[in-house]
């Protein structure tokens, strides 16, 4: 984020005559510098210069420090004001227990260079800072937060540690930064079961996976409350340990000796000596000397001079009526870079003092409506954004349409947003303008390809307005794909990117509507408070899309890379539309010759047991693997029990009856459960189709996901999973049609590496594997055995995926040594590929990302881990991802350039599913010739590269038969 902004109203709530005037603000600079770290890209004090110091951290503690500090001021003034962070070294928890924090990761190099800046910056903000060794952050904050409060003094805490709940009581109040959460002794009984007195014994009792502080096994923080409600404290649960029951009880007792070390772990220290860090009076912290200073602007100009925030540097200089135009900084940065990471403006709320700076109307007259009509003919472009009565795009009704333009006026720019309320239905609510009157109205808009639009998730909102019969046009930009191809390995959707572009938090859905069974839809909620919330929806979409767009335009790669996106997402929109037609007769049917197998398999599992047994259970199947059949443990959990899980079962498969009779009935079940019982309930009632939702910001590589129903995961390798691809059938008088690119991402690996051997078979038309295994084995291509070519098979796929020796022995059925040598002569055969991998890998740790052929970039934060096993993972996908990501980019231009084609030549064969590599037609008897030809060479075209591109296409009556 690059400020934090607390909503002004959540602070004000906590003001009350009846407290005391003086407050005490400790904030957990620990945890706000990691988010500020995590959440901010990656800065440099030289933008030119990437090897330059790091500030992204710097620049979001500034912003993050400026919004608390107002928001804070807008309720009532702090009188203290302290920020705290770890110091380096151990603690005497290291000390209690060596094992403490042991599996948290290294801190980054990059965010450690910047904690002594930030300390310095921190002090010219004017807040005291705190970091004593020994102790932890949470220490000082509650030996501070402490001794405030017996003074009644009243404490505010800012972090998003719910550890610090343990703290709460009358006078101290935990406020979360990061969703504006506010725990106060009702807040913390509601959010975890018990009040703040109990938070030690319920942590206790539940552990520290983060800190490496074990609890009771399998006690989760339920069951941990339910006891302490019961029992009043863990002192008295323990002394009452055997009246618990069940595995649960067995696990307490066992805990026994433990819960004492782990209760001292993690309960904070309340008594930290601070005597060499701050004033002391009575033995005690001197609050006097802790009282929020103002900010010490000269010495912050020459902060923002030496860490190149220029914009920040002008403001302040404006601000302060001082000039440093004869002082340049030791470094120059990109002037368009910085002006985007300037501080916004504070953002109301509709209890604020400033809440006319919003400029946010609810429509309820047409004399309204037509105004914004003009408002929107004469703006560049406008943000839109829907209200909806349902998650799913397919079924969801319009209830509310909002819209947001940015005006240049006289004073500088304003933004202008509105509402429309459409389908409000509870009592007393306001007469609204009826539903066909304003889509009349807006949907010569709407349809006007030359009135440009932005919206977050557009895809989504343009099915809403297709199911009220509008097709809009002139959608220029999505901030979501935006946001999805400039930093894929962050959070997508608009809060996350308002918190993180604009230092922005808006009220959220959940905070609108609430949450579990209680939650509203958006129509039951008061007219006023969804306008406000849809107003800004827009607003912020509108604002994060002019932060990021001149990015994009700043590096053509990436440009390009969103301009295929944003294309996708119309051919996504256009094939989801489409749906596929199901069988549902035809999955009955298999659901119950499944269901009659899986009693099958389980009679059979409780023979080869010798005793009935739940074959879902993994307590009940360890009992049987290895206490009474005495099977091989292969592998434990993280608790030490002995594991079970399907890795396990298919090793254990290779030697052992029962295990392979397991795995078997699981994989039929699962196909039961997900495929033959379900895909026919989920047709829309309205179109009778099944209409998948195509996840375009999901993957880091590029691909899509695909949910309601999941069509990647249907399993194919077995008879049983082909028979569900028989029940997508074609329409009467209509076929389907199956079109695969061959060996893509072996053909990209050739591209990528370069390699003349890999090349000339490609060039040449061979069959790659069988070229593969004339190098390995030092035969003539024409005297490989089908057994030398799925060693070269495997061998191919393998590398592509970086598996060591140890994996493709494992696949291979081979020792490791004999592996190693296979892939030893492979890289002499093919020494380019050896080139490429290992190239790869030092340009991924040097520049932390590898790209597509067309540029996309896919980040990889641990390719410098110091976490062994993280670091290989890293290094695998460094190789992978490319090819993965070439792989999608290619389906993703073979995708867009079948539609174009087919809407040029007006064909009537539709587009119905993607299916990672895969491009499934349905389409109409008389063109089947025509797809036959054209399909293919289409997709063969969409790029060039140092091999051909080859499709292969197939037609049946279903998609079954259509492979």
């Amino acid at each position: 984020m690059w400020s934090l902004i607390l909503r002004a109203g959540t602070i004000g709530a906590m003001t009350n005559p009846a407290r005391p005037t003086q407050r005490l603000v400790l904030v957990d600079g620990s945890s706000y510098l990691y988010r500020a770290f995590h959440a901010m890209p990656d800065l440099r004090v030289d933008s030119s210069d990437p090897t330059s110091n790091p500030t992204g951290a710097v620049r979001g503690m500034i912003n993050m420090m400026n919004a608390l500090r107002k928001e804070m001021v807008q309720g009532e003034q702090i009188t203290y004001g302290v920020c705290v962070f770890d110091a380096p070294g151990p603690t005497f928890r290291d000390v209690l227990y060596p094992e403490y924090k042991a599996t948290r990761s290294r801190m980054p190099d990059d965010l450690r260079v910047q904690i002594a800046p930030i300390h310095e910056l921190v002090a010219l903000m004017g807040w005291k800072v705190l970091s004593v060794p020994d102790v932890e952050a949470d220490d000082v904050i509650a030996t501070l937060a402490d001794c405030a409060a017996r003074q009644s003094i009243e404490v505010v805490v800012s972090s998003g540690d719910k550890d610090l709940s343990q703290l709460v009581n009358e006078h101290i109040t935990i406020i979360d930064t990061m969703n504006g959460k506010r725990r106060d002794v009702a807040g913390v009984l509601a959010e975890f079961g018990v009040p703040p007195s109990l938070m030690v014994d319920l942590q206790t009792l539940v552990g520290d996976t983060v800190d490496n502080v074990p609890g009771v096994e399998k006690v989760g923080p339920k069951t941990a409350a339910k006891w302490l409600l019961e029992y009043g404290s863990l002192d008295n649960l323990m002394a009452h340990a055997g009246d618990i029951k069940g595995v649960a009880g067995e696990n307490l007792r066992k805990a026994a000796d433990w819960l004492p070390k782990g209760r001292a772990l993690v309960t904070m220290k309340r008594d930290c000596d601070l005597s060499g860090y701050t004033a002391y009076s009575d033995g005690r912290p001197d609050f006097a000397a802790l009282v929020l200073q103002g900010e010490h602007a000269v010495q912050l100009l020459d902060f923002y001079q030496r860490y190149g925030f220029k914009a920040l540097l002008a403001a302040s200089q404006k601000n302060n009526g001082t000039s440093k135009t004869s002082a340049k900084p030791a470094f120059q940065p990109s002037a368009q870079l910085d002006d985007l990471f300037s501080d916004p403006p504070l953002v109301a709320t509709p209890n604020d003092s400033i809440a006319s700076r919003k400029n946010y109307e609810t429509i309820l007259t047409m004399t309204q409506l037509n105004q914004w009509l003009t408002r929107l003919q004469g703006a560049p472009i406008a943000a839109l954004d829907t209200e909806t009565d349902s998650v799913h795009d397919m079924l969801a009704r319009l209830v509310g349409i909002s819209f947001a333009v940015k005006e240049t006026q006289q004073e500088g720019d304003v933004v202008h947003a509105a509402y429309v309320p459409l389908r409000h239905s509870y009592p007393d609510a306001p007469a609204q303008l009826a539903v066909s009157e304003v889509l009349a109205a807006i949907q010569p808009w709407l349809e006007d390809a030359s009135k440009l639009k932005v919206g977050q998730h557009t895809k989504y909102d343009r099915h809403v307005l297709a199911t009220a019969g509008i097709e809009v046009r002139g959608y220029a930009h999505d901030t979501m794909l935006q946001s999805y191809v400039l930093e894929v390995h962050k959070g997508h959707g608009l809060e996350s990117l308002a918190q993180r572009h604009l230092g922005r938090t808006g009220v959220s859905f959940e905070g609108l509507c609430g949450k579990g069974a209680k939650q509203m839809t958006i129509g039951q909620v008061a007219v006023d408070l969804v306008s406000n919330y849809a107003c800004e929806d827009a607003d912020m979409t509108l604002a994060v899309h002019h932060v990021l767009w001149p990015r994009l335009e700043l590096d053509p790669k990436l440009r390009s890379v969103y301009e295929l996106e944003m294309a996708s997402s119309e051919a996504l929109f256009r094939m989801e539309r489409n749906g596929v037609l199901i069988d549902a007769e035809r999955l009955k049917e298999q659901s119950k010759n499944l269901g009659k197998r899986i009693v099958t398999l389980e009679a059979q599992a409780h023979d080869l047991a010798g005793q009935p047994f739940n074959l879902a259970s993994p307590k009940q199947i360890g009992e049987i693997f290895f206490d009474k059949l005495g099977l091989p443990v292969v592998k434990k959990t993280a608790t030490g029990a002995p594991s079970t899980d399907e890795e396990v079962l298919e090793k254990l498969a290779l030697d052992y009856p029962l295990p392979a009779k397991l795995l078997e009935y699981r994989g039929l079940a699962k196909l039961k459960n997900t495929y033959t019982d379900k895909l026919a309930t989920l047709a829309n009632p309205r179109t009778g189709r099944v209409h998948t939702h195509y996840g375009q910001a999901i993957a880091v590589t590029g691909r899509l996901s695909s949910t309601d129903p999941n069509l990647q995961n249907i399993p194919v390798r077995t008879t049983e999973g082909r028979m569900v691809r028989e029940a997508f059938i074609a329409a009467s008088g209509k076929q389907i049609a199956s079109a695969d690119y061959s060996q893509i991402e072996l053909r990209i690996m050739a591209h990528l590496s370069g390699d003349e051997s890999l090349l000339a078979a490609f060039r040449s038309g061979l069959d790659v594997h069988k070229a593969t295994a004339a190098e390995v084995f030092g035969v003539a291509v024409e005297s490989v055995s089908s057994e030398q070519r799925r060693y070269a098979k495997t061998i191919n796929f393998g590398l592509i995926y970086g598996m060591s020796s140890f994996g493709l022995a494992r696949n291979l059925g081979i020792d490791t040594k004999a592996a190693a040598a296979y892939i030893d002569r492979y890289f002499q055969r093919y020494p380019g590929v050896k080139r490429y991998m290992d190239e790869t890998r030092t340009q991924a740790k040097t520049q932390g990302y590898v790209e597509t052929v067309m540029g996309r970039r896919l980040y990889l934060p641990e390719i410098n881990s110091p976490n062994g096993p993280r670091r290989a993972g890293a290094e695998r996908a460094a190789i992978n991802a490319p090819m993965q990501g070439t792989a999608a980019d290619l389906i993703k231009l073979a995708m867009c350039e079948v539609q174009r084609v087919l809407d040029a030549q007006q064909r009537a064969t539709k587009l119905i599913m993607q299916v990672h590599d895969e491009l499934v037609f349905e389409a109409p008897d008389n063109e089947i010739d025509w797809l036959r030809l054209e399909i293919p060479r289409v997709m063969a075209g969409v790029a060039t590269l140092k091999v051909p591109l080859l499709a292969e296409i197939g037609v049946g009556k279903n998609w079954d038969e259509a492979h």
